[in-house]
Order: C-alpha cells, then sequence, then structure tokens
C-alpha cells in the first residue's frame, strides 16, 4: 500500500516489472535496465568478455532478413482495431527492419550449439536451454519489459536474436520454452546439428504497457566444426508455411490482472542466415607471421575450404520431427494435414482425431484467448500427451489438427468439392476456442467436445458430471485423461455401424 501511495498504479506496475524477485527493493542487477537506457551503455558480461579477449579465432558474418507482420491478418483488423489504442500497438508497427541487419561474430561463440558426450547419435535430442516450466509450474510474469541477463548458453541464443529487435526473451513466459537440439550428419571433422528455439519479444517500453510478440518457434542449422573453431554454415528461422504463425499479447492496465488482448498473425520473413563460412580473422604465412588480408591489388584473399564428406545424415524432416517430440511428447502420435488425414484413414479404415483451433496446437503460443486460459496448452500438456491416450490414438484413429483460418480457405475453394465438404461439416461444429472431433472417412462428424467444456466438467467432481457420455472411470486418477480416454471410446462406438 506504501508503495501504491508513493509510486501511483503505473509507477509501481514499472517498479514491479523491475523488481523480478517481488522484495519490494531493486538491487543492481535489477536496476540495470534503467541503467543501460538512461546512459545508453551496456556493460559486457563475464562470459563476453572471457569470449572476446582472444581475438585470434575465426569470425563469421550473420545477416538478418525481416519482413514485418502483415497487420491485415490480425483478426482484430476486421474491425478495423477499433477500441484497440494506436499507443498499444506502436511498438508492434514501428517494428519495420532488423535491429542490426549484419552482425559479425566468432565462431567459438556457436559451441553452445555442440552435442554432449552422451548425444553423439543422429537425431538424439538434447536440451541447450532447458524448459523449466510444465503445468504445474504455471507461467512466467507478463508484467516485464526487459529481459533478464542471458547466461551460459542462453548468451549466443540472445546475442542472435538480438538482431531482430533489441528486447528478446530467450525464455519464453509458457511451457514449452527453451532451445532443443540433435545431430542431422556427422563427418570426420563436422556436425550439422538442427535446432528449435522458442523466444519472444517485448516490444513496448514504459509508459507504455507491456506487449508480447510470441513467433510460433524459430527452427534451423548450423554445420560447424567439432572443436567449434570454424563454422561453415549458418542458418535460423521462423517458418512461414502456415497462414498463422506470431501470436500477440498485450496488458491494458497496470497489474497481472489487467485485462489482456490476444491476437494471431502472419509474419512472412524472420530469418538470420551466414554470409559465408567462418574466415580468420588473422592470417599468417607458412613462417608464421602475420600477412595482410588483402592481396597487393587490394582485393580481399579468398579462401578456398575443403568439401565435407558426410558418412551419417537423416533428412531435415526426420530431424525436425525429433526436435518436436522432444518440444511436444504429445506429438509421439503423428497429426497429419487435414486432408491428409481422411486419405490415410479412408485408406487405413480407421476413424479421424481432429482437432480444431482458433491458434495452432504445437507453437509455443499459450492460446490463452479463451475464456479457460490456455485450453489448447493445457490439452496438449496433459490428456494428448499421457500414456493411454498416446496408444489409443495410435491403435485406433488418424490423428490432425487444423486453424480455422485454414478450414475457412478450403471451405470456400470450391476447386474440390469433397475437401470443402469435409472443411463445411467441421466448422458447423466449431466453438472458440478449440474443438476436438472425431469423425468418419467421409467426414461425417460423429462426436465432439468443445475443450472449454471438457475443462469445465474435469475440474468438477464426479458426482456433479451430469452426462454419462463423460462419465469418470476408475482405472485413471486423472479424470481429464479417463474422460478424454472416454469420448475417444464413444467415438468408436458410434463409428461401429459404420466401419463394418
Amino acid at each position: 500500500e506504501l508503495a501504491l501511495k508513493s509510486l501511483g498504479s503505473e509507477g509501481l506496475f514499472l517498479f514491479s516489472s523491475l523488481d523480478t524477485n517481488n522484495d519490494l527493493y531493486l538491487s543492481p542487477e535489477e536496476f540495470k535496465p534503467i541503467a543501460e537506457k538512461l546512459t545508453g551503455v551496456a556493460p559486457v558480461s563475464e562470459f563476453e568478455e572471457e569470449e572476446t579477449s582472444d581475438t585470434s579465432g575465426e569470425t563469421l558474418s550473420v545477416v538478418a532478413k525481416f519482413q514485418p507482420l502483415v497487420m491485415e491478418t490480425m483478426t482484430k483488423s476486421k474491425d478495423g482495431f477499433l477500441g484497440i489504442s494506436h499507443v498499444a500497438l506502436s511498438g508492434l508497427r514501428n517494428w519495420t527492419a532488423p535491429a542490426a541487419p549484419v552482425s559479425v561474430l566468432l565462431a567459438r561463440q556457436f559451441k553452445a550449439f555442440l552435442p554432449p558426450k552422451n548425444k553423439l547419435d543422429l537425431g538424439d535430442p538434447w536440451w541447450i536451454i532447458p524448459s523449466e516450466l510444465n503445468i504445474f509450474t504455471g507461467y512466467l510474469s507478463n508484467n516485464r519489459f526487459y529481459p533478464p541477463p542471458p547466461k551460459g548458453k542462453e548468451i549466443i541464443i540472445h546475442r542472435l536474436l538480438s538482431m531482430f529487435h533489441p528486447r528478446p526473451f530467450v525464455k519464453t513466459r509458457f511451457a514449452p520454452q527453451g532451445a532443443v537440439a540433435c545431430i542431422q550428419a556427422i563427418s570426420t571433422f563436422y556436425y550439422t546439428i538442427a535446432f528449435r528455439i522458442h523466444a519472444e519479444f517485448q516490444l513496448n517500453e514504459p509508459p507504455h504497457f507491456p506487449f508480447w510478440f510470441s513467433p510460433g518457434q524459430f527452427t534451423g542449422h548450423i554445420i560447424l566444426s567439432k572443436d567449434s573453431s570454424h563454422v561453415r554454415e549458418f542458418k535460423l528461422f521462423v517458418p512461414n508455411s502456415r497462414s498463422l504463425n506470431v501470436d500477440m499479447e498485450w496488458l491494458y492496465g497496470a497489474s497481472e490482472s489487467s485485462n489482456m488482448e490476444v491476437d494471431i498473425g502472419y509474419l512472412p520473413q524472420m530469418e538470420l542466415e551466414s554470409t559465408g563460412p567462418s574466415i580468420p580473422s588473422v592470417i599468417h604465412d607458412e613462417n608464421g607471421n602475420v600477412i595482410d588480408s588483402r592481396d597487393p591489388s587490394g582485393e580481399p584473399i579468398q579462401f578456398v575450404f575443403e568439401e565435407i564428406t558426410w558418412q551419417q545424415e537423416i533428412p531435415w524432416e526426420e530431424a525436425a520431427q525429433k526436435l518436436e517430440v522432444a518440444m511436444y511428447p504429445f506429438k509421439k502420435v503423428s497429426y497429419l494435414p487435414f486432408t491428409q488425414a481422411f486419405e490415410r484413414a479412408k485408406a487405413e479404415k480407421k476413424l479421424v482425431h481432429s482437432i480444431l483451433l482458433w491458434g495452432a496446437l504445437d507453437d509455443h503460443k499459450p492460446l490463452s484467448a479463451s475464456p479457460v486460459p490456455g485450453s489448447g496448452r493445457t490439452l496438449r500438456e496433459t490428456v494428448l500427451e499421457s500414456s493411454p491416450i498416446l496408444t489409443l490414438l495410435n491403435e485406433s484413429f488418424i490423428s490432425s489438427w487444423s486453424l480455422v483460418k485454414e478450414l475457412e480457405e478450403l471451405q470456400n475453394n470450391r476447386e474440390n468439392e469433397f475437401y470443402s465438404k469435409l472443411a463445411d461439416l467441421h466448422l458447423e461444429k466449431y466453438n472458440f476456442p478449440v474443438e476436438m472431433i472425431i469423425c468418419l472417412p467421409n467426414g461425417t462428424v460423429i462426436h465432439h467436445i468443445n475443450a472449454n467444456y471438457f475443462l469445465d466438467i474435469t475440474s468438477m467432481k464426479p458426482e456433479d458430471v451430469e452426462s454419462s457420455i463423460f462419465s469418470f472411470s476408475t482405472n485413471f486418477e486423472d479424470p481429464s485423461t479417463a474422460t478424454y480416454l472416454q469420448f475417444l471410446k464413444e467415438g468408436l462406438q458410434r463409428a461401429k455401424p459404420y466401419l463394418q
């Protein structure tokens, strides 16, 4: 109360955003973002001092390519952003170019991507930055403007993402956080490492309220020597193949419980790529003498790099799938694209288990635009990961998940009437934000349940649940797993006359 009296609600909001341990005192570490903002000087961390003290290693030039969010793809654009203040979106509208179009980094800073000694098999994932959140720990505060100082392996990822925007958070507010990697190819001296990173950006600064910009994922690969002295190739990007790939959330008041607006949109391009292999910063002749990096005519010396012969490798798609399952255990079940799922179901005489969402199921986004916060997130972190559900889905169903926007486009595409009808049958049953649907290979819906209703009934006591359809089984302690299992079995039962 005293702090509120002294600072006012907005002043206390800013103070709280800096006071990370909530002790009502700002330590020098907590005050650091404001000091950097006022002085314009960022002190070099001990790790970076250690990394940059010896500059004799190779350097890698990385370029950033960025096309801003297409504002028309936001659902709020349909009513002309009515009721949304221009100030709220100012950080988003003003972000039209990368913060640093080019950066030169030391090759050995990329050693963070090297595998640990017990992860040297192709496709065996490990965590570069471990996820510290799960369904039980909840999520991190929305009321923050400045990222905490990165430590250890976070530093190179923070440095790379800072090329896009000055305030990247390498640990997201929602699970799954972190960065995961696996070996995609091995040669005598090199690895190709595939990686996936979940990170987000804070686009606003005081006096505005926080605006969180959360791409679905960053993925990419790096080819580097096993001693990290040389990087042959590096690429990081936000996939843009789906119609929506970014989640945005912004606060409307000076407290954690303030109203939060949520939207999704499409980002055409956000990528980093090396301009070529890393090159020595100092060149020596055969006698060990330092020589000029330019030839007598003033042209830079051209380096010739040996061709890498890969002894073992797996396709990119396989590596990406391994990383996806590491982030999301529910992906132990294959989720096929919508139309492909029905073709497979027809061939295998199985039912389709389909999840229809406003936002993506397998991006790190919280999907919290619903009355029940994060219903899609809750599903994937509980029932869809549970062993009995995984077993039944693999045995008896073909699974798929789709965005509402994608099915609306398919519904309006009259070139293929069957696909259009499939989309139509799904959308008829959809209620915001997530609908779970069981249907025949011809698209006929035989069972469906809304995620909010599902979460409501599984949070009730068994004796309070009226519907016998979702009766609780005593075989499983977790009521949500038991109820979802019952939902799937009920679907199989209803389909029996059609599948014989």
